[in-house]
């Protein structure tokens, strides 16, 4: 947990610096970032700590085309401030949607990327060296339309094959998580301990519901419910329709609600930054079981397969969770590096990227069993 926090905090020094982004002083070293990835059509995206997209044929596993840096060239400086050129990082998973993959950087600028070439389709925002603030969060792309919240406490809403912003609407605080579609509904939370539906049309405010904490857990939709965790160290279910309240968490967690949730069978499975994984009920949010604690905090989504939930932790151990008894048991998998990237699956294949080293690794979702394995650094 000390970990996490070393994070969140430097982290959180580079966000109240990153006025001087637009200026093009940056002389702090720069985050290395812990994308998840994506599956789709036979290949496999994420990005690298190295600030680039990697296309992976998950068959070969071999890339699919050269890696793509998200930058080519630098902010001008100015003020008598030298730019040193740096990778790029990358926090939030990407997103496919057609011919094309996206996928934000914490520049403060999101790429649309050609699938069948690697080659780079638009950005935005569209003037080469304009930029937003950090982009902690991934898009998520929907009728011919991609969304993503923003370290300026905005949610931006683009033309999916163009780039042209469509609309944007303002929150109080800074975006570090992903957003949720659901229906014609935009659900995502906010620094400023809000939750906030916007119509995904038009951009425009249909409710919000404030806890006592920031809110950096991505949103999930269930049963008219959408279900978040907050720094405030409940969790919560709140209607889609008005807003209101369902229920608040009874127990108060050890930490921070990170990691995005699960629900399964109507139960809910909210993993927690304090070691543990507590098992609520979706229509109460009664514990159903005494949280399960893994023994390191868990930053990473998990993922569902097949009834099982396979868990990652910051030390780099895996876990399965057999959603039938609720009982927890360690995959012989054997990793290096910490995991703070969320979980993915294809074809009953569990996907871990970890850091240092920058490495993905593919895991048989029953056995755990390490599949293959493969370094993400170009060095």
């Amino acid at each position: 947990m000390n970990m996490i926090r070393k994070l969140f905090i430097s982290l959180l020094v580079i966000l109240l610096v990153g006025v001087f982004l637009a200026t093009g002083c940056v002389q702090q070293s720069q985050p290395k970032g812990w994308s998840g990835g994506i599956v789709a059509n036979g290949t496999l995206f994420l990005g690298s700590t190295e600030g680039k997209l990697v296309a992976i044929d998950v068959s070969s596993h071999n890339r699919l085309w050269s890696d793509v840096p998200l930058e080519t060239s630098k902010p001008a400086a100015t003020f008598g401030c030298a730019v040193t050129p740096a990778g790029v990082a990358i926090y939030g998973t990407p997103a496919v949607s057609g011919d094309l993959v996206y996928i934000g950087g914490y520049n403060g600028k999101l790429y649309a990327v050609n699938i069948s070439n690697g080659k780079r389709e638009w950005q935005y925002p569209l003037a080469e060296r304009e930029y937003l603030q950090p982009i902690a969060g991934g898009p998520v792309v929907t009728q011919g339309k991609v969304y993503f919240g923003c370290a300026n406490g905005k949610v931006y809403t683009l033309d999916a094959n163009s780039g042209a912003k469509e609309w944007e609407f303002e929150t109080g605080d800074k975006i570090w998580t992903t957003p949720a579609i659901h229906n014609d509904t935009l659900y995502i939370g906010s620094f400023d301990k809000k939750l906030y539906a916007i119509e995904a049309a038009e951009g425009k405010k249909r409710w919000e519901f404030e806890t006592e904490g920031a809110i950096v857990c991505p949103p999930l939709v269930y049963n008219n419910t959408v279900y978040f965790g907050s720094f405030d160290r409940y969790f919560y279910a709140v209607d889609t329709t008005d807003g209101s309240l369902r229920w608040r968490s009874e127990i108060e967690a050890g930490s921070w609600f990170w990691a995005k949730p699960i629900i399964y069978n109507n139960m809910v499975y909210a993993p927690c930054l304090d070691n543990k994984v507590y098992i609520l009920s979706a229509d109460s949010g009664h514990e159903a079981v005494d949280a399960i604690d893994l023994g390191s905090s868990i930053a990473s989504s998990p993922v569902l397969v097949d009834g099982t939930i396979i868990i990652g932790t910051e030390e780099g151990k895996v876990y399965a969770l057999d959603t039938k008894t609720n009982k927890s048991r360690p995959l012989p998998a054997e990793l290096k590096g910490k995991i703070y990237a969320p979980l993915f699956a294809s074809e009953r294949v569990v996907y871990v990227h970890t850091q240092e080293p920058d490495t993905l690794y593919a895991l048989n979702a029953q056995t755990g069993a390490t599949l293959w394995s493969l370094p993400l650094s170009s060095k």
